[in-house]
């Protein structure tokens, strides 16, 4: 494999970098937690939440190397994750017509709560954490299959 790529999975930039993105990126996940938990009142939700949450993973993963055990989740592993979220957000639903509602009327989850607001705050959350995990997964599968092409094409001599 040459240098050129093995740019992706190796460490790079000096001590100003890695230092100011290591003050950047827990903002980035605590800001991301908070788009998460408080979607449901503000413009966001889900896919931004998993979006930033992403963003700080790839962040990480570009300053520190990929190949740092630190925020590291393999290919496969994000692939079943995202498939996770996506079945949160099934179940989400599918628990409403179990309770006798219609598909997402998050008052018939079969939970035992005292209200109904209650209900609703629950079944927004879960659809919300399904998404986010969704969607982080996925961008950083995404990464992943990137770096993986980039890699594999730099191996190819195409001058042959």
């Amino acid at each position: 494999m040459s240098n050129e790529s093995n740019k992706m999975k190796k460490s790079f930039g000096g001590i100003v970098l890695d230092s100011s993105f290591r003050i950047i990126i827990p903002f980035t996940l605590v800001y991301g937690m908070y788009i998460l938990t408080h979607g449901e009142y503000s413009p966001g939700g889900g896919f931004q939440a998993g979006a930033l949450l992403a963003v700080g993973i790839v962040l990480v993963r570009l300053i520190q190397g990929a190949d740092k055990k630190s925020f590291n989740v393999p290919g496969p592993i994000a692939v079943v994750c995202a498939g996770v979220g996506t079945f949160i957000y099934a179940a989400t639903g599918w628990l409403t017509l179990a309770g006798g509602g219609m598909f997402l009327d998050y008052s018939f989850l079969p939970v035992p709560m005292h209200h109904e607001a209650e209900l609703h705050a629950l079944g927004i959350l879960l659809i919300e954490i399904g998404v986010t995990v969704c969607v982080m997964m996925t961008i950083i599968d995404i990464m992943d299959a990137i770096i993986e092409r980039l890699d594999d094409d730099k191996e190819v001599d195409y001058h042959e």
